[in-house]
C-alpha cells in the first residue's frame, strides 16, 4: 500500500502497481489548501485580530459560512484520494498535528497551549472529545461524512435507468476507512467513537470501518482490549520506537539510538500482530523501515503482516524485495 498526501498527485500515482492506501495523511490538506486553524473558523465573528480575519477573508471569499470552506476543502481533498484508489481501501488518519503545527495556522496562535513536549501533548484522539476542540472535530467529522455518503459521480449522464441513479446519487466513496492516531487508553477510544458517532459516522453504518494508529506502548499492552474496540489496526512505527526506547529522534545528540529493528521495538510489533490475528482483524504498518532496512520487511513477513504502506517511490522497490522474500520464506501473497 501506499503513504499519500498530496491529492493533486493521487491519480498519477494510483498507476503505480498498489493494494491502496495505507496512510492519506488530513495534514498535508489542511496545511496546504485550507491553511487557517479549525476554530478560527468557528469563532471568525469573534476574532480580535484584523490580519488574521483579512487572512481568512482572502481565502474563503467565496464562502459566506466560513465553517462550510473547512468541510468541503478536506472533502474534496480526501475526495480526490479515495476517488483515484477507489474500490481500493482508502485509510484515512483523522488530524494528527501536534500543538506547535496546529499553532503555525492562520489565527492558530488564539488557540493553541503552549507545550514544553508536543509530541506526548494536547494531539491526536486526546483533542477530539476535549472541550477546546471537539467543535473542530466535529468539522472533520461532517468532512468525512461527506466523502463517503455524498460523493457521488454526478458527472455520469444520462439518468435512464435506476442503474445510473444509483452511480450518480448513492455511491459514496465507502473505500474510505477512517483511522484515529494516538489513541493513549481504551476509554479514551470509545469517547472518541462516541463523537464520530454524534456527528454521523457511525462504525459499521455503511460499512464504515474505524481503525486504530498503535502507536503508543499502551496500544500494545492492551492490545486485546483495543482490538474489542476497532475495525483494524496499522502500527505507527516512528513514534512507537520514539517511545518504546524512550528517544526524540530529532534530537541530534541520541538520535543515533533511534532503530526500528531495536529487539524491544520487534517485540511490541510482534505482540501486535499476533493480538490482531487471534481477532481476526486487519493490521498493517506505515513508514520506511521495511524499505530501509530488508531484515525489517522479511521480520513482518514472518510476523504474518497483513499490509506494509510505503512512500510512493519505494512502492515498486519493496513490493519485488517483497515478493522475494516470501517465494524464499514460501508464505503465500
Amino acid at each position: 500500500m501506499m503513504n499519500i498526501g498530496n491529492p493533486e498527485e493521487a491519480f498519477s500515482l494510483s498507476f503505480i502497481p498498489n493494494d491502496g492506501v495505507g496512510l492519506a495523511r488530513e495534514e498535508f490538506i489542511i496545511s496546504t489548501f485550507i491553511k487557517i486553524h479549525l476554530l478560527a473558523l468557528l469563532e471568525y465573528d469573534h476574532l480580535k485580530d484584523a490580519a488574521v480575519k483579512a487572512d481568512i477573508d482572502r481565502l474563503t471569499t467565496a464562502y459566506p459560512d466560513k465553517t462550510q470552506y473547512f468541510i468541503d476543502k478536506l472533502a474534496q481533498g480526501v475526495g480526490m484520494i479515495g476517488a483515484a484508489f477507489y474500490p481500493k481501501d482508502v485509510i484515512v488518519r483523522m488530524s494528527d498535528f501536534k500543538s506547535n503545527e496546529y499553532e503555525n495556522l492562520i489565527g492558530g496562535r488564539e488557540y493553541e497551549p503552549t507545550e514544553e513536549n508536543p509530541l506526548l501533548g494536547f494531539r491526536g484522539a486526546s483533542r477530539y472529545y476535549d472541550p477546546r476542540y471537539r467543535k473542530g472535530f466535529a468539522l472533520e467529522c461532517r468532512a468525512m461524512k461527506k466523502v463517503r455518503e455524498e460523493m457521488g459521480l454526478t458527472n455520469v449522464k444520462p439518468l435512464e435507468c435506476r442503474a445510473m441513479k444509483k452511480v450518480r446519487e448513492e455511491m459514496g466513496l465507502t473505500n474510505v476507512k477512517l483511522m484515529i492516531p494516538f489513541c493513549r487508553t481504551v476509554e479514551e477510544g470509545k469517547k472518541v467513537l462516541g463523537e464520530m458517532a454524534r456527528h454521523g459516522l457511525q462504525r459499521g453504518e455503511h460499512g464504515l470501518e474505524v481503525y486504530v494508529m498503535w502507536k503508543i506502548p499502551s496500544n500494545v499492552i492492551l492490545a486485546e482490549e483495543f482490538a474489542e474496540v476497532f475495525d483494524g489496526f496499522s502500527i505507527g512505527s516512528n513514534d512507537l520506537t520514539q517511545l518504546v526506547l524512550g528517544v526524540d529522534r530529532d534530537s541530534e545528540i541520541v538520535a543515533h539510538i533511534f532503530d526500528e529493528r531495536n529487539p524491544a521495538v520487534k517485540t511490541f510489533i510482534a505482540h501486535v500482530i499476533r493480538a490482531a490475528k487471534a481477532k481476526g482483524l486487519k493490521i498493517g504498518i506505515c513508514g520506511q523501515a521495511p524499505s530501509d532496512y530488508p531484515e525489517f520487511a522479511q521480520f513482518l513477513i514472518e510476523q504474518g503482516i497483513d499490509s506494509i504502506s510505503l512512500n510512493p517511490d519505494a512502492v515498486l522497490k519493496t513490493t519485488v524485495t517483497i515478493l522475494e522474500m516470501e517465494q524464499a520464506l514460501d508464505v503465500k501473497t
